[in-house]
C-alpha cells in the first residue's frame, strides 16, 4: 500500500512519464534510455514486475490515466550486503538513492526543450505502446501537454532557488524554500541566510510513540502535531486543500503510529553490544532515549540551541518566523487549519529507532556513518584520532557493517562518481563535500548548508576510547 498509494494529486499523464526518458536521455544523468526502468539513473528503486518505481502512484482521473510522486519517493530506501546481492527495499527508511532535485532538473529540461510538444510526445507514446480514444487523444493534444509543459515552466521559474545552493544530492532535499514559492514568497528579497534550507530526509516509523509523547516534528522542531506535519510535507509536493486525498493520508498515517524499523540484518556481537549499552546509557540516553523502542530520556524531544549542539545553521535559519504565520493560515476554513507551526532556535533531540538505517547523518546528512558521527570534525593535534571525511559519496546502498552506514569512501568510487566494485553498473554517485569555501558570491559558491562540524565533544561522545566507540555502535545496531 505505501510504496504506491495515492494521497497526492496525480498530475501527469502516465504515458508522458513513459516516454519522457525516451525522448529526452540527454537530460538524464546516464544519458540512456532504460525501458522499465526509465528513472533509475536518478535513483529511484523498482521492483520487479512493476513498471512505475516505488513512491510513483497511478490513477484514472477525468478519462486519462495519470501519475505522480507520493509519500515513498522521500521515505523507502535499499540496502545490499555486497555489491553482487540483490537489493532489499525497506518502507519508512530515509530514501538513500532517490535524487528528488535530479529529477525536477529533468522534468524541467524537457519542458524546455522544443520537443516538449503534443505531435511530437503523441507520435513517441503510441511507438511505446501508448493508445488513445478519439477523445482522450483529442485531450492530450490540445489540453494535457500544452497544459504541463506552461505548468513546468512556471515551476522552474518558481524553483529557481536550487540554483543559488549547493547540489541536494541523493537522499536530501530543500524542505522549506519550495513551501515559500508556492507562498508566493520574494526569494529575491529574502536575506541570504534564509536561502539553504537542505536536509536529510528522515525515517517516518513509530510515529505512535512520538505522538504519545507530543515530540516535536521536523529537524528543528517547529510542530508538534503529526497529523498537520504530514498535509505540510503533501503541501511541499503540491497536494493544495481542494486536492489533497485526506482518507488515503490517515491511512497512511495510522499505519505509521506502529511501523516498526527492521531489524539489523547482519550479525551482532552480543558481548559488545552490552558493553555499549551501559557507555550509551552515560552519554546518548538522556537526549535520544533509554533504547530504540522507549523513548523515555530527560531531554528527548527538546530544542537544543544551535550555538551549543554547533551543527550547520542553514536549515533552521531558512525557516523564519515570518513562514511559520504564513504556513499557519494554510487550510483557512477547513477544521484543520494549521496552527502549530513556530519557529525556534535549535535542532530537536530524536529518538534513535532504527538509527543503524538513517545514514548519512545530522540533519543536513554532511557525516556518512555512525563510527564517522563519534569523531571530531577537526583533529586534535596531540592525538591525531581519526576525524570526520570532508568528501565523501551519496546514493550508494551497500552497507558498511564496520562504520554502520553506507560504503561512502572515496576510495571506492573513480573520478566521475562509479563504483569501483560494481562495474557493469553505470550509475554515478554523488560527490559530497563539506567544506566551506569563504568568500564566494553566492551560497551555491560558499558550500553553505553542507558543514559536518557539531555533536561533538565530551556529553556527545567524540572524546571516547575506540574500544567504546565500537561498544556503542554494536549496541545502536539493536536500535
Amino acid at each position: 500500500m505505501f510504496f504506491f498509494c495515492r494521497a497526492l494529486p496525480n498530475v501527469t499523464p502516465y504515458w508522458v512519464w513513459k516516454v519522457l526518458p525516451k525522448m529526452f536521455p540527454e537530460y538524464l544523468p546516464g544519458k540512456t534510455y532504460n525501458p522499465g526502468r526509465e528513472y533509475a539513473s536518478l535513483g529511484f528503486l523498482y521492483e520487479p514486475g512493476k513498471d512505475l518505481p516505488i513512491g510513483v502512484s497511478r490513477r484514472n482521473t477525468q478519462g486519462l490515466d495519470r501519475v505522480f510522486l507520493n509519500c515513498a519517493i522521500c521515505h523507502a530506501g535499499s540496502v545490499r550486503e555486497t555489491p553482487q546481492t540483490p537489493p532489499v527495499i525497506y518502507a519508512g527508511m530515509p530514501s538513500n538513492t532517490v535524487d528528488l532535485e535530479g529529477f525536477e532538473r529533468f522534468i524541467f529540461a524537457c519542458a524546455t526543450d522544443q520537443r516538449f510538444n503534443a505531435p511530437q510526445m503523441i507520435a513517441e507514446m503510441e511507438s511505446i505502446g501508448g493508445k488513445y480514444d478519439f477523445i482522450n487523444r483529442f485531450l492530450m493534444r490540445y489540453y494535457a501537454i500544452p497544459f504541463m509543459r506552461e505548468r513546468l515552466l512556471m515551476l522552474k521559474g518558481h524553483f529557481r532557488f536550487a540554483d543559488w545552493e549547493p547540489d541536494a544530492g541523493p537522499g536530501r532535499t530543500d524542505t522549506f524554500n519550495p513551501a515559500k514559492t508556492l507562498l508566493e514568497f520574494p526569494l529575491e528579497k529574502l536575506k541570504t541566510s534564509e536561502l539553504v534550507g537542505l536536509c536529510d530526509f528522515p525515517s517516518i516509523w513509530l510515529q505512535g510513540p512520538r505522538k504519545q509523547k507530543n515530540l516535536h516534528a521536523h529537524w528543528d522542531g517547529n510542530n508538534s502535531l503529526m497529523e498537520e506535519r504530514n498535509k505540510s510535507a503533501a503541501f511541499g509536493t503540491g497536494a493544495f486543500p481542494p486536492t489533497i486525498d485526506l482518507k488515503q493520508l490517515a491511512r497512511v498515517e495510522q499505519w505509521l503510529l506502529t511501523k516498526e524499523p527492521p531489524k539489523y540484518p547482519f550479525s551482532i556481537n552480543v558481548q559488545l553490544s552490552a558493553q555499549g549499552e551501559k557507555v550509551y546509557a552515560q552519554y546518548c540516553a538522556s537526549c535520544h532515549g533509554r533504547n530504540g523502542r522507549d523513548f523515555n530520556g530527560e531531554y528527548v524531544g527538546d530544542i537544543v540551541p544551535i550555538d551549543k549542539i554547533g551543527t550547520d545553521r542553514h536549515r533552521l535559519d531558512s525557516y523564519t518566523e515570518e513562514l511559520a504565520g504564513t504556513q499557519n493560515n494554510l487550510y483557512a476554513g477547513y477544521p484543520w487549519r494549521f496552527s502549530h507551526f513556530r519557529k525556534t532556535f535549535g535542532y530537536a533531540n530524536l529518538p534513535l529507532d532504527g538509527i543503524w538505517l538513517r545514514a548519512p547523518y545530522l540533519h543536513n546528512g554532511s557525516v556518512p556513518t555512525l563510527r564517522d558521527l563519534l569523531n571530531p570534525s577537526i583533529q586534535d593535534p596531540h592525538t591525531k584520532d581519526p576525524i570526520r571525511p570532508t568528501v565523501f559519496y551519496r546514493g550508494y546502498d551497500v552497507f558498511d557493517q564496520a562504520k554502520v552506514g553506507f560504503v561512502s569512501d572515496v576510495s571506492r568510487f573513480d573520478d566521475e562518481g562509479r563504483s569501483k566494485d560494481e562495474s557493469e553498473n553505470p550509475r554515478k554517485y554523488f560527490r559530497f563535500d563539506t567544506q566551506v569555501r569563504p568568500g564566494g558570491a553566492t551560497p551555491r559558491d560558499r558550500n553553505e548548508g553542507n558543514s559536518n562540524v557539531g555533536h561533538e565533544g565530551l556529553e556527545y561522545g567524540t572524546t571516547l576510547s575506540a574500544q567504546e566507540k565500537d561498544a556503542i555502535l554494536e549496541y545502536l545496531k539493536t536500535f
